[in-house]
C-alpha cells in the first residue's frame, strides 16, 4: 500500500558490522555512534539492535540523547559536542549521559554545576582536526582543572579526533598519533582516537576506547578496497518502484530544462524517488539504479518526486517493477561518487517521507 519508496534496514547486518569493528580490535571497548538517527537508520531501532553488544553510545546533542532514553534505552550516551547550556550537566548526571569537554566554557560551566552526583566525563585534545577540543599547550592545566572539580567522575577520557584516516597515503594521521600521546605524557587515563577508518586500517590509533560510526551501517570510509570494510554488510537498501513507462525517439528530451536528449530511439522508465525522499539533486546523468537486478542510467535531472533511466538495453521492463537505488548490490559510495558527494551526506539526508523498515529484530 501507497507510494513505493521505502528503505529496508538490516538489524543483523548491523550486528555483524558491529562485531567485525570488535574483531578488528579486541582489547578496544567499542562505542556505537547512532548520532543524525544513526546515520539515516533510525536511531531508536538500531540502538535497541545494538545494546546487547556495546558498553555505551554516542550521540552529537543532549536531544538526540533523551529520545533514546525516552525509548527505554539504558546504556550510557556520549554527547559528543559536549554541552550547550550549563542546565544540562544536572540532566546529564541524572540520564547517566558523558560529556565531552571541548573548550574553556565546557569546564566553567561543569565548575557552576551542581549535580546531585559526579558526571563522566571525556576530554577532546585538538591534534590537528581544528574544529573543537583543546590545543596541546593548554590541554594538561585542562584536564588537571577536570580531575580537581566534585562533579567529575575521577576516570576521565582522553580523546581526539583525526581528520584524514580516511586516506591510507595521507601522514597526516600518524602525525596526530604522535602529537596525541606526547601531549598526554604522564597523564594515565583510558584513551579514544579511533573512528571507523581508524579502526579498520590505523592499528596505532586504536586504545581503550574506539567509536565505530559509518562502518556500522556498512559502508566503507574508503574510496579503494580495504581488507576489512570489504567485510562489511550494508544495513540499509533503498528501493522503490518503476510507476511510468514511455518510448521516445531520438532527439527527444527527458526531465527538467532538457538536460538529456536521446541519441537513439529509447525506452524510459520513470521511478518514485526524488530529492523529496534524500536521493541526490545533484546525481548526473549515467549514476546506476538497479532495475530488478540489472543496471540502468539515470537520465536527465533529478527531480522532488520522481528520476527517469533509461532501460532500453535491459530485458523488458514493466510497471511497479522494482528498483534498487542504493544498498545490497549498489553501494552508496558509488551514487554519492556520481553525485560529487559522500555516502555519509545520503544515509543521513533521508527524510521522513521514506518509512523504514526492519528486519532481523532478534539477537
Amino acid at each position: 500500500m501507497g507510494r513505493p519508496a521505502k528503505a529496508s534496514i538490516d538489524l543483523n547486518a548491523l550486528r555483524n558490522n558491529y562485531r567485525l569493528a570488535q574483531q578488528v580490535a579486541p582489547q578496544s571497548k567499542n562505542l556505537a555512534v547512532v548520532k543524525a538517527n544513526a546515520y539515516g537508520h533510525g536511531a531508536v531501532a538500531c540502538a535497541r539492535a545494538l545494546e546487547s553488544l556495546t558498553p555505551a553510545f554516542a550521540v552529537a546533542c543532549i536531544e538526540e540523547a533523551l529520545k533514546l532514553r525516552a525509548s527505554g534505552i539504558r546504556k550510557p550516551i556520549l554527547l559528543l559536542e559536549g554541552i550547550f547550556t550549563a542546565d544540562e550537566v544536572a540532566i546529564a548526571a541524572q540520564a547517566d549521559f558523558w560529556l565531552m569537554v571541548e573548550n574553556n566554557q565546557h569546564l566553567e560551566q561543569i565548575e557552576a554545576s551542581n549535580p546531585d552526583h559526579p558526571v563522566r566525563v571525556w576530554i577532546k585534545l585538538d591534534t590537528g582536526m581544528h574544529r573543537l577540543g583543546m590545543e596541546p599547550a593548554v590541554f594538561p592545566a585542562a584536564y588537571a582543572r577536570l580531575k580537581a572539580m566534585p562533579q567529575v567522575d575521577d576516570e576521565i577520557v582522553i580523546v581526539t579526533h583525526f581528520s584524514s584516516a580516511d586516506n591510507l597515503a595521507d601522514p597526516s594521521t600518524p602525525r596526530q598519533i604522535e602529537k596525541f600521546h606526547a601531549a598526554c605524557k604522564g597523564i594515565e587515563a583510558p584513551k579514544s582516537l579511533a573512528n571507523s577508518a581508524a579502526i579498520m586500517a590505523w592499528p596505532k590509533a586504536r586504545a581503550e576506547w574506539n567509536r565505530p560510526g559509518f562502518m556500522l551501517y556498512g559502508a566503507s570510509p574508503f574510496e579503494q578496497p580495504q581488507a576489512v570494510a570489504d567485510k562489511l554488510l550494508p544495513v540499509m537498501t533503498l528501493t522503490s518502484a518503476v510507476i511510468g513507462l514511455r518510448h521516445i525517439e531520438a532527439g527527444e528530451a527527458v526531465g527538467y530544462a532538457r538536460s538529456w536528449v536521446a541519441n537513439r530511439p529509447s525506452v524510459i522508465a520513470t521511478l518514485a524517488i526524488g530529492y523529496g525522499d534524500g536521493y541526490p539533486r545533484h546525481a548526473p546523468s549515467g549514476t546506476p539504479v538497479l532495475v530488478n537486478g540489472r543496471r540502468a542510467p539515470l537520465v536527465g535531472r533529478v527531480s522532488m518526486d520522481m528520476i527517469t533511466v533509461d532501460v532500453t538495453d535491459l530485458p523488458p521492463v514493466s510497471l511497479n517493477d522494482r528498483v534498487v537505488l542504493w544498498g545490497e548490490e549498489l553501494p552508496v559510495n558509488e551514487v554519492a561518487s556520481h553525485a560529487g558527494t559522500i555516502g555519509y551526506e545520503l544515509l543521513t539526508r533521508m527524510t521522513g517521507r521514506v518509512p523504514l523498515s526492519y528486519r532481523g529484530g532478534d539477537n
